[in-house]
């Protein structure tokens, strides 16, 4: 088993996966957020276990997943998130549990504040649910990002009742402060309104960040009583394919009545042996790769100046993407259609990130440094 990064491209030219079999062969994907990476031995190690058993039935028993992740939020967090009566369900993905829990509790033409830019599922997610994106802006884009809790109120004391949070924020990579997230839950339980955290990119903070990641259900009372977190291995560990994620509240009660029962059913076994492997054998691995992330955030910015001296960028606290606002290169709205016209490498168009993105695009940053240096270099061809 080599390093995490040290895959080649013919290597990453033979997987199946989204991120590499939905371009052209010419082009060098550096678009969703999948990391170019190998498999953490203790992941692999459960998987060829279950293929040695056949073990390939529908989902099974979730006990062993949710133990999994409370010992890892116990240990990563200080969160333990089955304490005093709090409640783990487990689910085939994120997407799903924010379009099941706002199923729950809205009706269409409701709306949902939003943060952008921000996580592109976001809104399609909201549109197939006959839902309103309400957009609230993060402030000060330039300097990591914020969230514009005066915006916030407004839009709950308007009447907009669920917040859906991306914490850490995708494509920014900024994490919340702990005092920022007090506040919001703060201002939801004062309008009565509900808060989804989406949490999934929490186990790859930086190790150099200033700032940890703070659990929306550690922070407050209100926050215990007004919010969900959505969690899974599928980003820190590269596991989306294999599909399994949890919700979680802090009162077993607070699960809206409308939920399906049956959610635990839609995960996969596979997802459920590489999840427990993940949280308690698959850690070592993990610091690892978060080492290796923040390094390939230093090797960007001296290749932006290289070679797109016009890029600006703030180094992002979380995750694996880059948040590159290209205006200054001439490239109209939608510079990432530019880069892959003219450079044969695709990057996330900003535009679908919500207001704010115009001009920008997300570069994705999980993967060995000679491909991040090929994928700046082919996107100054646009120039």
């Amino acid at each position: 088993m080599g390093a995490p990064f040290d895959l080649t491209l013919e290597e990453m030219r033979e997987h199946r996966s989204a991120k590499w079999s939905r371009v052209a062969p010419d082009v060098l994907p550096a678009w969703t957020a999948e990391m170019d990476v190998r498999t953490a031995p203790a992941v692999a190690q459960a998987l060829h276990a279950a293929v040695d058993l056949s073990d390939f039935g529908y989902a099974g028993h979730p006990r062993p997943v949710v133990e999994a992740f409370a010992g890892f939020a116990r240990d990563a967090w200080g969160w333990d998130p089955v304490a005093d009566g709090g409640s783990v369900r487990v689910m085939a993905d994120v997407g799903v549990g924010v379009q099941e829990v706002l199923r729950a509790v809205t009706s269409p033409g409701d709306r949902v504040v939003l943060n952008p830019p921000v996580y592109l599922s976001f809104y399609p997610w909201l549109a197939g649910l006959g839902l309103v994106a309400e957009d609230v802006p993060m402030l000060d884009q330039d300097r990591g990002g914020r969230l514009d809790l005066e915006g916030i109120e407004r839009s709950l004391a308007g009447g907009t009742r669920v917040v859906l949070l991306c914490s850490p924020h995708n494509p920014l990579g900024m994490v919340t402060p702990r005092e920022d997230l007090a506040a919001l839950a703060g201002l939801a339980k004062a309008h009565g309104a509900l808060v989804v955290s989406d949490e999934i990119h929490a186990p790859l903070v930086h190790p150099g960040s200033e700032r940890p990641f703070v659990p929306f259900l550690t922070v407050s009372d209100a926050a215990r009583e007004v919010g969900v977190a959505l969690h899974s291995p599928s980003k820190a560990w590269n596991l989306a394919g294999l599909k399994l994620a949890v919700g979680v509240v802090a009162d077993r009660a607070r699960w809206p009545e409308s939920m399906p029962g049956g959610l635990d059913w839609g995960a996969g076994i596979l997802g459920q042996y590489a999840a427990v492997a993940a949280w308690t054998d698959g850690r070592d691995w993990l610091e690892v790769v978060r080492r290796e992330i923040e390094e390939r955030v230093g090797e960007l910015e001296p290749l932006l100046a290289e070679h797109l001296p016009g890029v600006r960028y703030h180094r992002p606290s979380a995750s694996y993407l880059a948040w590159l606002d290209c205006r200054g290169l001439g490239l109209g709205d939608d510079p990432a259609a530019a880069f892959l016209e003219r450079g044969r490498v695709l990057l996330s168009s900003g535009p679908a990130f919500g207001p704010g993105g115009a001009g920008f695009a997300r570069l994705n940053i999980g993967t060995s440094p000679e491909l991040m240096a090929e994928a700046v270099r082919r996107m100054a061809l646009a120039v």
